[in-house]
């Protein structure tokens, strides 16, 4: 089996190994998935890629079309979900709100098949690792988001699962208390020894989490590989946007790309055939007229289409020769007097593009 980042990988007999189908009216999932013990994966795509799907299937709440489930390489497809060795932590939690966060997070141990204070005990056990020893005997609603979300993970691992799922595990919680769980969250991670997989739209989520990425657009996997691979090589225009580069496609002829629709990009990557080749919106600088000084290798006469806030800076979108997005501060912005509809030069330095093949 081989990886779309060119690694090759055999059937997992520890692990996850699964192919899964589903079809759902008119959408068909079609997605494979292999991961070693201790690997933390992400499912990352755009709403109604078929996330959530794939996650459903690998905890059997949504029947397989066709394809295989195996884990540890025990089939689960021919296994109720109760009796999976599995633990998910939904995006909202769905904690018991008649239950203190002690009976909770023991309510896993319990069903499988543990006295009422073996399970307490282990549940304790469980809350103290997670920071919330102080809080046991609080119901939910006098539970903080974080800290919700950590009884919620508690709960998942009390049962010793050896497949831990979990849907937008942050999308709850608000910016400041992101953060501050995303690092809590990130060494629990690193501390479990069987499989997890999140799934997320966010790209930071995501490249903090998990050690390896998978793409799904459309109900497929279009590019897998290490957060600092995709980061590098994005291969669709969904994946540049979260990693926050131009991306086009063409044909490379030396130092040159020849663009599917567009013009020519000069290059420092020296490559042959079909390549991509991005660039940062930084790497963008604007001049009202033609310049005549410039050093860069690549220009283009363009129109600003839209102008918006982003982060300290002024993000422009640019029609023209060659579409695409550039970063500038305010100053600079104010100062070329940049407004939907001005026409605009274009430059980027081919030190500051990067081409790879396609």
């Amino acid at each position: 089996m081989t990886d779309l980042d060119g690694t090759t990988t055999g059937v997992l007999t520890e692990g996850l190994d699964a192919h899964l189908v589903v079809d759902r009216g008119t959408f068909r999932l079609d997605v494979t998935l292999t991961a070693a013990p201790g690997d933390v994966v992400a499912l990352l795509g755009p709403n109604g890629a078929g996330k959530t799907t794939a996650l459903r299937a690998l905890a059997g709440l949504a029947p397989l079309t066709s394809g295989h489930l195996r884990l540890d390489g025990t089939r689960l497809d021919a296994m109720p979900p109760e009796s999976r060795p599995v633990g998910v932590v939904f995006q909202d939690y769905l904690l018991f709100p008649h239950l203190t966060a002690l009976d909770n997070v023991a309510f896993g141990p319990r069903c499988r098949g543990a006295s009422k204070a073996e399970a307490r005990a282990q549940a304790a056990e469980w809350l103290d690792r997670m920071g919330l020893a102080d809080h046991a005997g609080a119901k939910p609603r006098r539970l903080s988001g974080g800290q919700a979300q950590r009884v919620a993970v508690a709960r998942a691992l009390a049962t010793r699962p050896r497949l831990l799922l979990l849907d937008e595990p942050l999308a709850a919680l608000d910016a400041r208390t992101r953060l501050e769980v995303r690092a809590q969250l990130r060494r629990h991670l690193a501390e479990f020894e069987a499989v997890a997989v999140l799934v997320t739209h966010d790209p930071l989520d995501a490249m903090v989490l998990a050690d390896r990425l998978v793409v799904v657009e459309h109900g497929h996997v279009v590019q897998e590989g290490t957060p600092s691979h995709i980061a590098r090589h994005p291969r669709t225009d969904y994946i540049a946007r979260l990693v926050g580069l131009n991306l086009y496609r063409g044909r490379a002829e030396g130092h040159t790309v020849r663009l599917d629709a567009g013009p020519a990009i000069t290059t420092t990557d020296e490559l042959s055939g079909p390549a991509f080749v991005a660039f940062p919106p930084g790497a963008v600088t604007l001049y009202r007229e033609r310049p005549t000084g410039s050093s860069a290798r690549n220009l283009w006469r363009c129109e600003v289409a839209g102008l918006e806030t982003h982060g300290d800076q002024i993000r422009a979108d640019l029609t023209g020769e060659l579409p695409l997005t550039a970063d500038l501060t305010t100053v600079a912005a104010a100062e070329l007097d940049l407004h939907p509809g001005a026409p605009v030069w274009a430059t980027v330095k081919a030190t500051q593009t990067h081409a790879y093949p396609a």
